[in-house]
């Protein structure tokens, strides 16, 4: 093996993250009401992980697939819209979640959908709502910190590591975000992907 093997086995490269057997894709929805864009929000579904938690539309990015194609398809699949009623805007920044998965974002704008008459598929969301665009750049999200500790599992080869079990695996400590919306409370994933988003529309503020 020399240099030009790996130049040429590597040219057409596309980053993605090392720990991609666990990788999902969701697409933050603007859909347009009596001429505001608002986001949309589902309620997840009681049959489902997470059940009542407020999410956007999206999924397991399944084999062959891209992240953009998964997010297009499991927005149509939850909210019953055909993909041509899905125009996709940008992608947005990369997500990861506290449990260690990857989640790829995706602006799209809802297009030729009354909101009013949109409905959703059951056995993934249980309730559908809509948050005007003006709400988040006129309200920044609450912000909190939950702390996280290093537990090894009982085999874990402490002799492999410099000091044993007295090496200093530190903590992590994590932004929580909250945004109330009347009675509903998007807060976690959903309210950082939210956030960074809005950050995106007024300079980093």
């Amino acid at each position: 093996m020399n240099i030009e093997y790996i130049k040429n086995k590597l040219k057409n490269i596309k980053p993605k993250p090392i720990d991609d057997e666990v990788s999902f894709a969701v697409l933050v929805p603007l859909i347009e009401i009596d001429g505001e864009l608002n986001l949309v929000y589902e309620v997840r579904s009681k049959l489902i992980e997470q059940p009542g938690e407020i999410s956007f539309p999206g999924g397991r990015i399944e084999e062959g697939e891209s992240p953009r194609e998964a997010a297009i398809r499991e927005t149509s699949e939850e909210l019953l819209i055909n993909k041509t009623n899905i125009e996709l805007i940008s992608e947005l920044h990369y997500a990861s979640s506290k449990s260690g998965y990857f989640l790829f974002t995706f602006l799209g704008l809802i297009k030729d959908i009354d909101a009013y008459e949109m409905d959703y598929n059951i056995d993934e969301v249980s309730e559908v709502f809509f948050v005007p665009l003006s709400f988040f750049l006129e309200n920044k999200p609450e912000k909190y910190y939950m702390n996280y500790y290093p537990q090894a599992d009982k085999n874990f080869p402490y002799h492999m590591v410099n000091n044993g079990e007295d090496y200093n695996w530190g903590n992590i400590r994590y932004p929580v975000y909250f945004y109330k919306y009347y009675d509903y409370i998007i807060w976690g994933l959903t309210a950082k992907i939210t956030y960074s988003f809005i950050k995106e529309l007024t300079n980093g503020n």
